[in-house]
């Protein structure tokens, strides 16, 4: 499919979007939205995508925020709307993708940006990026799940702090707040983004699937967590991974994993 607002690469099983919007600071509009919605959902059912890279274009945003000016004029039901569908079908579909997807944070990660990279399951930042929660300037709050995931990622005195102030937070201080993995130099990122996934990518597909799923039950309201990892733990014994990891680990050699 050829998109308007992404930029699509696949290369050694990775898949590399990249929000491709820099004279709007890649600020996400319905458009944009809508077209990651369908390259997340059609490379989780591509058996030769095992994850992916997501980044913006150039190095001064990540993703900006929202385009404000598609909902300055919205009804409080346009509003619900709005956040309903971004979220069900874009940042859920992300947080719940059983292929791992990484953020690769070039530069600004504001408002839905911030929101789009904490959707993905880890975030490297580049040591210039500043992220942040603007939306109360706005008379706002956030409204793509950040009030959610940033609580659970850095705990509530720290997203409050970030969520009622609106300040920016340095790369820096995002690392030591647990809200991103690494942080590295501009020209690293997208280099140690691959890094981890080629790592990631050389382990079972299945179990990787399997542990995404029990991961993100113990972020889930009335899923009891432990049953779910007993459930994919005992699933994983059905498994081809399990036969060839196993026997790979005694005869001492690498497993090769086959992804279906």
């Amino acid at each position: 499919m050829k998109y308007d607002n992404l930029l699509s690469e696949i290369k050694d099983q990775l898949l590399f979007l990249t929000i491709n919007r820099e004279s709007k600071l890649n600020a996400l509009n319905k458009a944009t939205l809508s077209e990651l919605h369908f390259a997340v959902t059609d490379a989780c059912h591509n058996k030769n995508i095992g994850g992916i890279i997501l980044t913006g274009v150039g190095t001064k945003a990540f993703v900006a925020g929202a385009d404000i000016s598609e909902f300055m004029h919205f009804s409080t039901d346009q509003g619900h709307y709005l956040a309903r569908e971004g979220q069900t079908k874009v940042f859920d579909v992300i947080q719940n993708s059983t292929k791992p997807i990484i953020a690769a944070i070039n530069g600004f990660a504001l408002g839905g940006g911030l929101e789009l990279a904490m959707a993905c399951h880890m975030r490297i930042a580049a040591d210039h990026a500043k992220l942040g929660l603007p939306e109360v300037s706005l008379g706002l709050i956030p409204g793509y799940g950040g009030t959610q995931r940033l609580t659970q990622l850095v705990g509530r005195g720290r997203a409050l702090e970030m969520i009622l102030t609106a300040d920016m937070i340095s790369a820096s201080d995002a690392y030591h707040w647990g809200l991103v993995n690494h942080v590295v130099q501009q020209d690293q990122l997208v280099a140690k983004a691959e890094e981890i996934m080629k790592k990631i990518l050389s382990r079972s597909p299945i179990a990787t699937g399997s542990a995404i799923r029990a991961v993100n039950a113990a972020l889930t309201d009335d899923v009891n967590g432990f049953d779910v990892e007993i459930q994919e733990f005992s699933n994983c014994f059905g498994t081809d991974d399990f036969k060839e990891g196993v026997a790979a680990f005694l005869e001492k050699r690498k497993a090769v994993f086959v992804r279906n």
